[in-house]
């Protein structure tokens, strides 16, 4: 942020006070300026680095993430740990196996843990430790923003707690989403007497879950923009440029990285045992970045708007 010029500064400022109502109005900006812009300021906020460090953190908070939308899972469902397991088979989709694995077996072994102490301390405790992903998310963001943490400790980190809490519910519901969709298909195509109308229907309806699917996953991600930066306004945006390219660029490149891993498992003989936490460690990289490179998106497409009125002041 030091580097910045004053009129650059300005219009930092003006992005935090004045957030724009429409991200898909580029307002006559060109496409080409606003990635470069992208581009260059990828490497002056360090987002490589800093997706490493998310990376550390979604490791560190995904067991207790899981653990605590089970928990709040089992204010409804008894059995909500043998259900969680079982939505949690769709992560199997993004996830290269061996990585899928480690997730799975880890999640039944915590679980089966903490069953005990579900709703009281060790919901709360898990809950806690599951914030800390999203406060790294808040320095992440900050940093995009070129703004600095002005909120006392307790409010960011009461913040990070509460969207912690939301996102687990919306992860819950998005694989709920997933598992339902699946269960429709399933039941109309062993209902309906006729082959290729069974055929249809069973993929419109796993075809519409999986479109809810990533509107709800765009969702969360418009909660991590809205809620991880200390703008100083803040606009709330259903659907930004930066959120659909995360989404985007994150399933290709789940999908890549699955596929590589499919093709070439040389991981295994150069980590041993270690491989499938490496994969996974590789996989939250990549989730961190693609996060970051949509809010970078969406700070640049508004920077070059504001950046228009203050050049013709």
């Amino acid at each position: 942020m030091a580097q910045d010029t004053p009129r650059r500064n300005r219009v930092w400022q003006a992005v935090s006070r004045s957030p724009l109502h429409d991200l898909w109005n580029l307002q006559g900006v060109s496409v080409r300026l606003i990635a470069r812009q992208t581009v260059k300021s990828t490497l002056d906020d360090n987002l490589l680095s800093r997706a490493a460090e998310l990376g550390f953190y979604f490791l560190f908070a995904l067991f207790p993430t899981l653990v605590s939308a089970s928990s709040i899972l089992g204010l409804a469902a008894r059995s909500a740990s043998d259900i969680y397991a079982s939505l949690l088979q769709y992560l199997n989709w993004v996830l290269p196996p061996n990585a899928y694995g480690v997730v799975i077996a880890t999640f039944n072994q915590t679980a089966a843990a903490a069953t005990s102490g579900k709703i009281t301390l060790g919901l709360a405790a898990a809950i806690w430790s599951a914030s800390v992903g999203f406060a790294a998310m808040q320095d992440g963001m900050n940093a995009v923003y070129r703004v600095r943490e002005s909120r006392p400790y307790w409010k960011a980190r009461g913040v990070a707690v509460l969207v912690t809490v939301l996102l687990s519910v919306l992860v819950t519901l998005n694989l709920g989403v997933l598992l339902g969709g699946d269960f429709c298909a399933r039941y109309l195509y062993a209902h309906i007497w006729h082959h290729a109308l069974g055929t249809i229907a069973a993929v419109t309806i796993r075809t519409v879950g999986a479109l809810i699917a990533c509107v709800l996953l765009l969702w969360q991600l418009s909660l991590i923009y809205y809620f991880a930066p200390d703008l100083e306004r803040k606009r709330w945006h259903w659907s930004s440029p930066g959120a659909a390219f995360a989404l985007l660029g994150w399933i290709a490149a789940s999908m890549g990285l699955k596929a590589y891993l499919h093709f070439s498992n040389s991981y295994t003989i150069t980590y041993g045992s270690l491989g499938a936490v490496i994969v996974l460690l590789t996989w939250f990289y990549i989730t961190g970045l693609r996060i970051l490179l949509g809010a970078e998106i969406n700070s640049e497409i508004q920077a070059a708007v504001v950046g228009r009125e203050v050049n013709s002041e």
